[in-house]
């Protein structure tokens, strides 16, 4: 499927239909609710050894890393991955930031010498993302939708930026599955709302399934 570029800065959320889409958005919380829990409960094996894997590397560290991100309607919330960097990651942002790859509001470095070995790892295959799985069972996410940004970023959005804000985020979505991380942030905002103007219940089981292809395949995470 190609994803071209007629779309950029062109789609325009239409707020009044995505207030009315009520048997769509019943549908896909149900469907988040139960795949969530399932998922959670037949990917413990996994969760156990990324701990392990987490643990030998750094005994001292947490296994878990939670922080701050804005939701729907940049309603705050905790969201959880594995942890795939250094402890101290957060404080060293700002001494790195001088190498930030991307234009625009959010950081992003290939050879980031905050990640740790099972972190690249982890990362490569989405692996550190899994306890987000809590997340949708609390109703904070979706399995599908825009990722959701820091703070500190959306203090930089436009108002055309901002209009990823208007659906729940979700743990993988539609610049996940194709640039992943080769996206910057204007074409990671392009897809968002290319998949915002486009979700559907088939459109998110699609893109669900690319999603499962990346863990196996891994298209360019870092």
């Amino acid at each position: 499927m190609d994803y071209g570029e007629e779309h950029a800065e062109s789609i325009v959320v239409d707020l009044d239909h995505e207030r009315h889409r009520y048997m769509y958005r019943v549908v896909k919380r149900v469907f988040d609710f139960v795949a969530s829990l399932l998922g959670l409960i037949l990917l413990s094996p996994v969760f156990l050894i990324v701990a392990i894997a987490i643990k030998l590397e750094d005994p001292k560290g947490s296994i878990f890393y939670s922080q701050i991100r804005l939701g729907r309607q940049q309603r705050p919330f905790k969201m959880y991955k594995f942890r795939s960097m250094i402890v101290n990651a957060d404080k060293l942002l700002k001494k790195l930031a001088d190498q930030n790859e991307v234009d625009g509001a959010m950081f992003k470095i290939k050879r980031d010498p905050r990640v740790t070995n099972v972190g690249r790892f982890i990362r490569k295959h989405s692996l550190d993302e899994l306890p987000q799985l809590m997340n949708v069972l609390l109703g904070q996410m979706s399995l599908v939708g825009p990722r959701p940004p820091l703070p500190g970023e959306v203090v930089n959005y436009t108002d055309y930026d901002k209009q990823r804000l208007f659906v729940k985020p979700g743990c993988t979505g539609l610049w996940q599955v194709t640039l992943r991380s080769e996206a910057d942030f204007e074409e990671m905002v392009r897809l968002d709302l290319e998949y915002i103007d486009r979700r559907g219940f088939w459109f998110d089981l699609y893109v669900l399934i690319r999603t499962i292809v990346v863990f196996f395949k891994p298209n360019g995470a870092y």
